[in-house]
C-alpha cells in the first residue's frame, strides 16, 4: 500500500492513497496533457451520456457558472488541467469512453476521470457542483456508459504480458500477486471477458481461509482492505461535513432507514479503504440472516471543503462520503445476542464505482460468502458494530501507526 506525500502549488501537505492515481502531483498533471492532446481533435462529444452532460453544463446557468469558475480557480492557483474550459473538459470526458487503463509501474492512473476532475472538485465554486443531484444524475449516465465499455471485449486492450501496459507483465505481477487468482493463461486475455470481469477476479479456491468459521464469537473482514478510522459512541445524526467528519448514521444509511440508524446509535464505526491492485468483492464478516440489502444513489466525486485542496479529492473525505456517495447497505442478523446485527455499508468513491448486491433480504449466508462487489472506480467500506458488542477490534488504526491491509475472511474483530 503506497502512501507518498505530494506537495501541491499550495502550502498544504497530502497523502494518496490506495495507489488509485500517481503519488506525484507532475505524473498526474502530464496525463491530464496526453489526453488532452489526445482529445484535441475529437470535435462535438460522440457518447450520448456525454452530450447530455455536455447540454446540462451549458443550458443550466448556475451550473455553468459554478464549473466554469471551478475550473478558472485551479488553473489560478497553478495547475495543470489538460483543459480552460466546460468544452474542453468534455472533451476528454468524450474520449474517455473507450479508454481502457494500462498498467503503469512508475506513474499509475487507475481513476482517470477522478485525474481529470481532480482540482475543480476541491476548489470553492466546485464544491456545490459536484453535490448537484441534477450534475450528479448525468455524471451517473456518463460513468455507466463507460462502465458498459469496461463490461465489453473491446476493453481488453491490455490485458496482455507486454510491458509496460500489460496487466500480466512481470512488473505488475509484482503489484497483483497475480498466482493468488483464478487466470487461465493458456487462453486469450487469459480468459477474462472484459476489464471489469479482470477488475472483480476471484481469489483461487484456499487462498483466503474464513478464520474462525465456526465461531459466532468472530466476525471477519468483510474486504480486502487497509483500516482508516475507528469512531466509537457514534450519533444518529451527526455534522459530517466539518472537518472531523464524524459518523451521522441516518445519513450513512438513509432517511427511509431510521429505525435501522438507530440500532447503531452509540456503537461503533470501522472504516477502510481498498487498495487499486487488491481484490474487490465483499463476503459476509458473519453468519446469519440478510435482514437489509439496497443501494443508495449519491455523488460521485463530491468532497469536502473542510478538508480543503487534496490532490485525489476523496482522500480526505473518506468520513463525508459515508453520508454523501453512491453506496449500498448490507445488514445481517446474527442470531447471537452477543454480536447483534453487523452493518456493512460498501461506498464507491470515484469513477464508475457500481456497487453490486448479490444477497436479498431473508436470505441465509454463512461467514465468509460472497455478498456483492464493487465495479469498476476507488472504495470504502464501514462495518457497523452495535453499542455494548464487539469490544475488540483486531486492527485498529487510532492505536497502529499505518496499520497493514486487513485481508478478506480474516479476523477483524471478536466478542
Amino acid at each position: 500500500m503506497t502512501q507518498s506525500s505530494e506537495q501541491s502549488p499550495g502550502k498544504t501537505r497530502h497523502k494518496r492513497l490506495g495507489g488509485w492515481l500517481p503519488p506525484d502531483e507532475s505524473a498526474a498533471a502530464e496525463f491530464r496533457a496526453r489526453l488532452s492532446e489526445a482529445a484535441q481533435h475529437s470535435g462535438d462529444p460522440k457518447a450520448q451520456a456525454v452530450r447530455g452532460l455536455h447540454d446540462l453544463l451549458r443550458n443550466d446557468a448556475a451550473l455553468r457558472l459554478g464549473m466554469t469558475n471551478a475550473i478558472d480557480e485551479a488553473l489560478d492557483c497553478g495547475y495543470t488541467l489538460g483543459y480552460r474550459d466546460i468544452d474542453g473538459l468534455v472533451r476528454i470526458l468524450d474520449y474517455l469512453m473507450s479508454y481502457s487503463p494500462p498498467f503503469s509501474d512508475s506513474s499509475m492512473v487507475v481513476c482517470p476521470f477522478n485525474a481529470v476532475v481532480d482540482w475543480p472538485m476541491c476548489m470553492p465554486s466546485g464544491y456545490q457542483v459536484f453535490r448537484h443531484p441534477a450534475f450528479n444524475a448525468h455524471l451517473r449516465h456518463v460513468l455507466d456508459s463507460w462502465s458498459a465499455f469496461l463490461s465489453g471485449p473491446h476493453s481488453r486492450g491490455h490485458l496482455n504480458t507486454e510491458p509496460p501496459n500489460g496487466w500480466f507483465s512481470p512488473e505488475a505481477d509484482k503489484k497483483i500477486g497475480l498466482s493468488q487468482f483464478l487466470t487461465h493463461p493458456d487462453l486469450p486475455y487469459w480468459g477474462f471477458q472484459s476489464w471489469n470481469d479482470f477488475f472483480t477476479r476471484r481469489f483461487r479456491h484456499g487462498q483466503r481461509p474464513v478464520e474462525g468459521a465456526g465461531d459466532d464469537g468472530v466476525i471477519v473482514s468483510p474486504c480486502e482492505a487497509k483500516p482508516y478510522a475507528l469512531r466509537r459512541d457514534v450519533a444518529l445524526v451527526d455534522d459530517f461535513w466539518i472537518k472531523s467528519q464524524p459518523y451521522s448514521l441516518r445519513d450513512m444509511l438513509g432517511h427511509a432507514e431510521e429505525e435501522l440508524a438507530r440500532r447503531y446509535v452509540g456503537g461503533t464505526v470501522y472504516q477502510a479503504y481498498l487498495n487499486a491492485y487488491s481484490y474487490h468483492r465483499w463476503h459476509a464478516p458473519v453468519s446469519g440472516t440478510v435482514v437489509r440489502a439496497y443501494n443508495i444513489a449519491g455523488t460521485y466525486f463530491s468532497c469536502s471543503e473542510a478538508q480543503g485542496r487534496d490532490p485525489d479529492g476523496l482522500n480526505d473525505s473518506q468520513g463525508y462520503i459515508t453520508a454523501m456517495a453512491t453506496r449500498a447497505v448490507i445488514v445481517i442478523d446474527t442470531g447471537n445476542p452477543a454480536v447483534g446485527q453487523i452493518g456493512c455499508v460498501f461506498v464507491g468513491m470515484g469513477d464508475v464505482s457500481s456497487c453490486v448486491v448479490e444477497v436479498v433480504p431473508g436470505q441465509r449466508i454463512q461467514k465468509g460468502e460472497e455478498l456483492g462487489y464493487f465495479q469498476y472506480g476507488g472504495s470504502t467500506i464501514c462495518v457497523l458494530f452495535e453499542p455494548d458488542k464487539v469490544p475488540d477490534i483486531a486492527c485498529d488504526p487510532n492505536r497502529i501507526e499505518d496499520p497493514p491491509i486487513v485481508k478478506v475472511n480474516t479476523r477483524l474483530a471478536s466478542v
